[in-house]
């Protein structure tokens, strides 16, 4: 692993941070305060091939890894356009067609993950699960040449805007711990509804709640091995992991920005409020505390790039956990310099607090990434 990226990744993050530009955070908070989507923006990030660059050349995409995807996703949350859907659609659920797919299923999905013609939610969480995946009570059974699917999930991303969600469910007769069963549902097959959440956080992707009843699927709905095992589930979930981190870091990257900015062109005092070392000495902490996560997330893309599923697994949640609270340190210390300014809507830097303060508590809770390393890094007794 070199601590220099490549040329190629280096022109990847100054193409897609032009994009970015041409769009901005103006767009991007329109777009959510309206009840609009960033269909203009996605659509051209696809037809760029940005959206693509970790789906197989076979499959019409570039042929990168995560830590290409990764690139992407930072340099336009840095540019103000933090698409979360960018998260779940081509990170999670291609990656796991990718590797567990059929070879039909691939053929179909893969080279429309690479276009952006086509967008897929991932649904795991369950109103009586929460972080325990384990207990999780959506059901697939057998029914005659397919499969019959019922229960519910919650805060799924982005299904209003999705051609079908990947459900994580288990079979009928499982017991003990979860063996999941990945699923693909068309967003308008019979018997499955989906009601909106409503949230205290500006963005275009709204969170619903999802319900299965009685949803009929052919049996080729199903992703991977019947049973698969939790080894096809964790090559989505720790690529949204690495991708949550990035777009942390993009987010905390466009704070900061702004922040300098502010501090370096506000007077109180004769000076800029940035020659004082009570502002500036915070900026400069956070600057560094961000770096740090950054260097992380870039260890976690490129240990799983590598094929180091279980080096990746503590690095995504390490990386994750950084920088969550490196975004937040950021956020927060932008809207400090800019005083009252910050929490004007014409800085656009206090609605960053919200979705930055979300990072804490998903895709996966500080809490629950703090037990990952007592447990499996230090050798802890297992709390829970």
């Amino acid at each position: 692993m070199s601590f220099v990226e490549t040329e190629e990744r280096q022109a990847l993050r100054a193409a897609v941070a032009e994009l970015g530009a041409k769009y901005g955070s103006a767009y991007y908070v329109e777009k959510a305060r309206a009840g609009e989507k960033t269909d203009e923006l996605w659509a051209e990030a696809g037809r760029l091939g940005y959206l693509g660059v970790n789906v197989p050349e076979e499959y019409g995409g570039g042929g990168g890894g995560i830590g290409d995807l990764a690139a992407v996703c930072e340099e336009l949350a840095a540019a103000g356009c933090p698409l979360l859907l960018m998260v779940v659609s081509p990170a999670i659920c291609a990656t796991i067609i990718a590797r567990s797919g059929t070879e039909a299923q691939k053929k179909h999905w893969l080279p429309r993950f690479a276009d952006g013609s086509v967008k897929m939610a991932f649904a795991i969480t369950e109103p009586d699960a929460g972080s325990n995946a384990h207990r999780i009570t959506t059901t697939a059974r057998r029914d005659g040449d397919g499969w019959l699917l019922n229960g519910q999930k919650t805060f799924i991303s982005g299904v209003d805007e999705a051609d079908a969600v990947l459900f994580v469910s288990r079979t009928e007769d499982q017991k003990g711990n979860l063996r999941p069963s990945l699923f693909i549902v068309p967003t308008g097959t019979d018997g499955f509804t989906y009601t909106p959440i409503d949230m205290e956080i500006v963005s275009p992707e709204k969170q619903f709640i999802c319900h299965l009843d009685d949803v009929r699927l052919p049996y080729d709905a199903l992703v991977g091995d019947e049973d698969g095992g939790l080894l096809q589930l964790f090559a989505g979930l720790n690529p949204e992991r690495i991708m949550a981190a990035a777009m942390g870091a993009g987010i905390g990257r466009l704070a900061l920005g702004k922040a300098i900015s502010y501090a370096r062109d506000r007077q109180v005092f004769k000076t800029p409020i940035g020659a004082h070392q009570g502002l500036a000495h915070p900026l400069a902490a956070a600057k560094i505390e961000l770096e740090l996560a950054r260097l992380m997330g870039q260890k976690a893309a490129w240990l799983y790039d590598e094929g180091d599923d279980m080096g990746a697994g503590e690095a995504a949640n390490m990386a994750k956990y950084a920088t969550a609270e490196a975004a937040i340190h950021c956020v927060d210390q932008a809207i400090q310099t800019h005083g009252g300014n910050g929490l004007t809507t014409e800085y656009g830097v206090g609605m960053l607090a919200g979705v930055v303060r979300l990072m804490r508590i998903a895709p996966v809770s500080r809490e629950m990434i703090l037990n990952f390393v007592a447990q499996h890094s230090l050798g802890l007794p297992k709390s829970y």
